[in-house]
């Protein structure tokens, strides 16, 4: 058993973790704050190959892995969450499915795009009352002609705001219940398409997270992603996939409360000594250390099933996703209490990092639709 990584991931870590430290981290109390989509910063993860990380060069990717994929997203979401879940959302919910039910003609179409920059991806699937419950949409898509047309609402899309390309779920037989569902790209010039505002979130502020409204949009029938009706068989493919990069996303916002509560202790000086000195601080930095690392553990056995070609690891991918996101909301907790009265303050990210870690618990399916898995997984 080696728990090493490979000299090319190594290298991959340290590069994308000079990156976001330069590039990103000073930038994230401002998105935070603003609320600003960070289509700069998209542009040099762009050049970096990371808006392609496991697509194929001949569509212009760059051809990694998907420990490769986690390793972008824990060591960019330790500078700037909201950036974490824009590269997990573009890669894994619109690059991946492309390169899995795409035909060729749309692989050739958008990849090249996607992977440029030139379009960004967002995954519109969740919606008023369709939440853990992804067999429940509303929204509707009916054959005419040449196209489909569809009518409906999604809400918390994620990079909506800046999407060029959408995947889109929609009933194309609603007597069949999830049995259904088809997957639609769907272009952001596409008449009928409404991009509402920017949802005014908790933590992720810079995610560019919108509802969506279809009226009489007509998409074009090659644009159908995958087989009719074979919707919901491939939205739960990619969860294998998608909460794994969450779980990492996780672990890079519990990885950097850990980073900055250890700092802090250092430098914050009662009773005569550094706080770290304190039996009851050196009890909570050692908590969040164990959380850390058995985190990181969770997430990387998962990724390296993905990659040994196993046919699903949907167990070790909600474990992990279920772990790390717990995790981290606790990690990012014990740091707040760790700096006191400068943690409840915006003078120091902690606080930042508390409110960014609670969504990981909610989206890719709550702790306890994770629960469910793992314990169906178990008794099968």
């Amino acid at each position: 058993m080696d728990f090493h990584l490979e000299e090319e991931h190594r290298l991959l870590r340290e590069q994308v973790r000079r990156f976001a430290a330069a590039e990103l981290a000073p930038k994230a109390e401002e998105m935070d704050r603003t609320g600003a989509y960070p289509m700069d910063s998209l542009a040099k993860l762009a050049e970096l190959g990371m808006l392609g990380v496991l697509v194929p060069e001949e569509y212009g990717g760059a051809d990694m892995d998907f420990t490769s994929l986690t390793i972008l997203v824990e060591e960019v979401s330790r500078a700037s969450a909201s950036h974490g879940v824009i590269l997990a959302v573009h890669n894994s919910l619109v690059n991946y499915p492309l390169l899995l039910y795409g035909t060729e003609e749309q692989k050739k179409k958008y990849l090249p795009q996607l992977c440029s920059g030139d379009r960004i991806g967002a995954f519109a699937l969740t919606e008023p009352d369709a939440g853990s419950d992804a067999a429940g949409i509303k929204t509707t898509a009916v054959r005419d002609g040449d196209h489909w047309v569809l009518n409906g609402s999604k809400i918390f899309i994620t990079n909506g705001e800046a999407a060029g390309l959408f995947l889109v779920t929609a009933k194309t037989d609603p007597a069949k219940g999830h049995s259904g569902i088809t997957a639609f790209l769907v272009e952001r010039e596409t008449p009928g398409l409404e991009i509402g505002p920017h949802e005014n979130l908790m933590g992720m502020r810079a995610t560019g997270n919108v509802p969506l409204s279809f009226q009489d949009m007509r998409v074009p029938a090659e644009n159908v992603l995958g087989k009719v009706n074979q919707g919901f068989p491939l939205i739960m493919s990619l969860l294998d996939s998608s909460r794994i990069d969450i779980a990492a996303q996780a672990l890079g916002i519990a990885q950097a409360a850990l980073d900055a509560a250890v700092d802090y202790s250092r430098q914050r000086v009662q009773f005569g000594k550094p706080i770290w000195r304190h039996e009851m601080v050196q009890d909570m930095l050692a908590r969040m250390a164990v959380q850390v690392d058995a985190a990181r553990l969770l997430v990387y056995r998962a990724s390296w099933l993905k990659d040994s070609g196993a046919d699903r690891c949907t167990m070790e991918a909600s474990m992990a996703k279920l772990f790390a996101s717990e995790a981290a909301v606790d990690v990012t907790r014990l740091a707040v209490q760790i700096l006191g009265g400068y943690g409840y303050t915006r003078e120091y990210p902690v606080e930042r990092y508390y409110r960014e870690a609670k969504v990981t618990e909610i989206y890719e399916g709550t702790s306890q639709i994770q629960k469910i898995v793992i314990a169906r997984q178990l008794t099968k």
